[in-house]
């Protein structure tokens, strides 16, 4: 007798979550694959062979739960991150979508909103959608960019429970003013989520949103060691917030839910922070050279303080993607018309990227 497989529909699943599709970015064995963001870089040698210490010594009590509180890991995040935040203001994760998820789970839900200002992160209306919450998708200015004034009439119209900002935001790699936040918060009855997973990347004088953390308990500073780290495959994100917001998100967290090798690896890793980081001047040189190329080939690349470069220009967006697929490069098409979005990985790549545009031939 034949096997029959049932189709989604077939599931009682939620009514909310009908006709949706899981996220997944394109993946492809290629040897160039600059669509998801990722720190092409490897782990340097030295740093890799202390990581796997600690995550040697770790194994050893893997018979026993973890942390719960992931105490050391939370004290190397407050020290990494410097502006006065201490452990008692540190919370993390299995990646920054688990810390978000954990936002989303304690102050949106059934019955409440998300607010951002599209187009912005894909995984926001997703995470919003999982937890039961309505994701409310606001407006940029024509380059991307938004002014305080605009912002704050946006979040007065909208009156949302959350409130996510990605700076430098993803995936057009604007940046965006402390005055912006600060305006918006004022402005705002719900929680602020400032999303600085790219900051790393944004040039050395730029300020954080870390800076504001002081005398603002709905604020949270989102990061991530998946970028600008080479940590990706790890899954850890953490953020900075008030001791108190920290309380709501234990309310929602699953026990233990940091692996005691994840810990470690972690905990490695700052400790070796500026060899980690020491890739990131070579990726914003590669990204500033893909800039300047595709000036030089008739597209319109936009202002990027990321590890990437979203740019237009692009006639046949489908077209341009398939053509530098088949020369052996992958880039990113977010759906943005006459756009693509490509990241900065090592000089190599970017050569293979640029040469594979080239070949192509210039914008019309």
């Amino acid at each position: 007798m034949g096997r029959v497989t049932a189709s989604l529909s077939d599931l009682p699943l939620r009514d909310d979550l009908r006709g949706l599709t899981p996220y997944g970015a394109p993946q492809a064995p290629l040897a160039v694959a600059l669509n998801v963001n990722e720190n092409t870089h490897p782990v340097p040698d030295e740093v890799a062979s202390d990581i796997l210490d600690d995550i040697a010594v770790a194994l050893r009590d893997v018979n026993r739960y973890p942390d719960r509180e992931f105490t050391t890991l939370r004290e190397g995040f407050a020290d990494y991150l410097g502006h006065g935040v201490d452990a008692s203001q540190i919370w993390a994760g299995n990646g920054s979508n688990e810390v978000l998820q954990h936002i989303l789970q304690a102050f949106a839900g059934p019955g409440r909103t998300v607010f951002g200002f599209a187009p912005t992160y894909s995984m926001y209306p997703l995470l919003s959608q999982g937890t039961g919450a309505r994701w409310v998708a606001g407006e940029r200015q024509p380059d991307y960019t938004l002014t305080a004034e605009d912002a704050v009439a946006q979040v007065i119209a909208a009156d949302p429970d959350v409130i996510m900002l990605c700076t430098p935001n993803n995936p057009t790699g604007t940046p965006l003013g402390l005055d912006v936040i600060e305006a918006v918060y004022d402005a705002a009855r719900g929680v602020v989520v400032v999303d600085e997973a790219y900051q790393e990347f944004a040039p050395r004088d730029a300020a954080s949103a870390l800076t504001l953390l002081e005398g603002r308990p709905r604020l949270a500073v989102s990061r991530t060691m998946s970028k600008a780290f080479a940590f990706a495959g790890a899954r850890v994100g953490y953020l900075a917030a008030d001791p108190v917001f920290i309380d709501a998100l234990r309310l929602v967290r699953l026990p233990y839910h940091l692996s005691a090798l994840t810990q470690a690896a972690a905990v490695a890793a700052l400790r070796n922070a500026p060899a980690m980081l020491g890739m990131v001047d070579e990726i914003v040189e590669q990204r500033d050279r893909i800039t300047a190329t595709l000036e030089a080939l008739g597209y319109e690349p936009h202002e990027s303080w990321s590890n990437f470069v979203l740019f237009g220009g692009v006639a046949d967006p489908q077209a341009t993607f398939q053509a530098l697929y088949e020369r052996g490069v992958l880039v990113r098409d977010v759906g943005i018309a006459n756009h693509l979005r490509v990241t900065a990985g090592t000089e190599a790549e970017t050569t293979a990227f640029l040469d594979a545009l080239a070949s192509i031939g210039s914008a019309s």
